[in-house]
């Protein structure tokens, strides 16, 4: 990671236009500017958070999408979420609590740093502020529980299709997808089996079977839904009351 010479002014945060994000009252970004201890940028691949870490800084993300993940001590990896545009990077150091996961670059990004020091003041001066990052953890709860379910009882095709609607669904609220319902990201195919607890054959197996059935079109830099709300309706994935998510 490498600092930004030129952040953005929260006044003018460019997150105020995703419409999938509930845009900030002028005091409260007049705050954050104050709050605010820079910007940072990484490049595919960078680590942000490592496991065990305790984190210094929180970070928000303004452009990019990062994955997060949990490893076992022979290298093996569980994907349990990717972080788009809006989500909130370290949450557990802001309890004085070490990283229970690695967060990572996915493709090039660009986040804002917050001293963790001082979140507790930020919960002080704005306590709508502080809503809004438990509204965020409980927003990832319920997230995280469709994964589970997508482990424990979807099949291999519900479950890449869970996913790639999921994925497309955030992207299009955040301004990282296309009208077309293309995703460009980089998910490799062993990543997505690292996600859903498939195997490498299997996983690949089951992406060609939903191409030549026109659910899920992925390949290794693009993800495409044509149909979401057939998408939606196979994987039971809800669409269904998805409000505008806080930031900070």
């Amino acid at each position: 990671m490498y600092e930004v010479s030129d952040p953005y002014d929260c006044l003018n945060c460019p997150l105020q236009d995703c419409r999938g994000l509930r845009p900030l009252e002028q005091k409260q970004r007049a705050y954050m500017t104050d709050f605010k201890d820079g910007e940072v940028r990484c490049e595919r691949g960078d680590t942000i958070l490592c496991e065990g870490e305790h984190a210094r800084s929180l970070y928000t993300v303004l452009e990019g999408v990062l994955i997060r993940y949990r490893s076992l001590e022979d290298g093996r990896r569980q994907i349990v979420n990717f972080m788009f545009p809006g989500d909130l990077v370290g949450l557990q150091g802001a309890f004085d609590e070490p990283a229970s996961h690695t967060v990572e670059a996915l493709i090039a990004a660009r986040m804002c740093v917050f001293p963790r020091s001082d979140f507790t003041s930020l919960i002080k001066e704005h306590p709508r502020l502080g809503y809004d990052l438990t509204w965020l953890a409980a927003k990832e709860e319920t997230e995280l529980e469709g994964h589970i379910v997508s482990l424990g009882q979807r099949s291999a095709k519900e479950r890449v299709v869970y996913l790639a609607t999921w994925l497309l669904d955030r992207a299009l609220a955040t301004g990282v997808a296309d009208e077309r319902n293309t995703l460009s990201i980089p998910v490799t195919q062993s990543q997505i089996a690292d996600m859903l607890g498939l195997s490498l054959v299997h996983t690949n197996r089951t992406i060609r079977a939903l191409d030549r059935e026109g659910l899920v079109e992925w390949s290794a830099r693009e993800l495409c839904v044509p149909d979401l709300e057939k998408a939606s309706d196979f994987s039971g994935f809800d669409r269904s009351g998805r409000g505008s998510r806080p930031f900070i």
